[in-house]
């Protein structure tokens, strides 16, 4: 009697990235209540080009479809500009899939972060729709749900602002959202809530958190006593652009983030430290996704050393 083959399920629905999507879907409605409905359509084509993209190479290799892809096309959809063209959506999580996970393999090989990876393509790739405009943040009741996309205005987000040496906006409204910002980024409240969200589920790693707002903070406060280069306040960096989003929901991606706790403190320290010299010190206004993307490269010769100071100083215990 023949053996049948086990069946493949079409998607592997891993828990920790279930996690990552629940702690999402404020964030999700967030972004229709400030910017419109069109955010809900271009997150949902994200993740069915994102999904299509991935299916294409785990049918061929008998494997399902990850859950990890719907949160890197989350992320990547929430970390765009309100009035992306949809066809440059799809390009950029197409590239992220297939030149950020793909070609090293698929799942839990990749070396940088995916959704930063396509970010930061059609960042180069297309620089004026990525930064030249932006959407009018809706407010009161109902908001954006009253609409399909708010007015489109070419005022800067607000660390474009700071950088070019204006007034930061309230405290306030950078907490509650009602900012001109990328689609997912602009309310650090429902951020910061998603992200605790995450260490306490264990989803993320409390280590690259706070080694990444440590070195943040230092620096970032070093800048602005010295009064260097219409440095903002230390709170303020935080709570403006992509600071909070990156902090939460990139830098701890379990896989192209370091594996070792000591590694995680010196991963997450240093691009805290290299976003706000990133920040400060290049032509971008934001330096989270540079930061991060740098940090991926070298997270695991970290890694590798630290195991390899651990095994030396074991034998020279052993041997004592």
């Amino acid at each position: 009697m023949e053996k049948k083959e086990k069946k493949i399920p079409l998607i592997n629905w891993q828990p920790p990235m279930v996690k990552v999507l629940y702690a999402l879907i404020p964030l999700v409605l967030a972004s229709v209540y400030f910017f419109g409905w069109r955010c809900l359509l271009v997150i949902g084509t994200v993740n069915l080009a994102g999904f299509l993209m991935e299916y294409l190479f785990v049918r061929n290799w008998k494997e399902p479809v990850s859950a990890a892809v719907f949160v890197t096309s989350t992320l990547l959809a929430l970390s765009l500009p309100p009035s992306i063209p949809l066809w440059m959506a799809v390009v950029g999580i197409v590239f992220g899939v297939v030149f950020g996970k793909m070609v090293f393999g698929g799942f839990g090989k990749n070396i940088f972060n995916p959704a930063l990876t396509g970010r930061a393509f059609l960042y180069v790739s297309f620089a004026i729709p990525m930064t030249g405009k932006w959407n009018e943040p809706a407010s009161g009741i109902p908001g954006g749900f009253a609409k399909f996309t708010t007015d489109a205005v070419t005022s800067a987000t607000p660390m474009a602002a700071i950088k070019a040496g204006n007034a930061a906006p309230p405290f306030l409204s950078l907490l509650l959202g009602n900012t001109a910002g990328s689609m997912g980024e602009t309310c650090a409240l429902l951020i910061i809530l998603g992200g605790l969200y995450l260490i306490w589920k264990k989803a993320a790693n409390f280590r690259i958190v706070l080694g990444c707002f440590i070195g943040m903070m230092l620096l970032q406060g070093t800048f602005w006593l010295m009064h260097i280069r219409h440095a903002p306040d230390p709170l303020t960096t935080f709570l403006a652009g992509s600071v909070a989003f990156g902090l939460f929901f990139f830098t701890t991606d379990p896989i192209s983030a370091a594996q070792t706790d000591e590694g995680r403190w010196i991963y997450g320290f240093v691009i805290g430290i290299l976003t706000v010299i990133i920040r400060n010190f290049s032509a971008w206004p934001e330096g989270m996704m540079f930061a991060i993307l740098l940090g991926n490269m070298f997270a695991p010769i970290t890694d590798y050393y630290i195991r390899e100071f651990k095994a030396r100083k074991k034998k020279v215990v052993a041997a004592a």
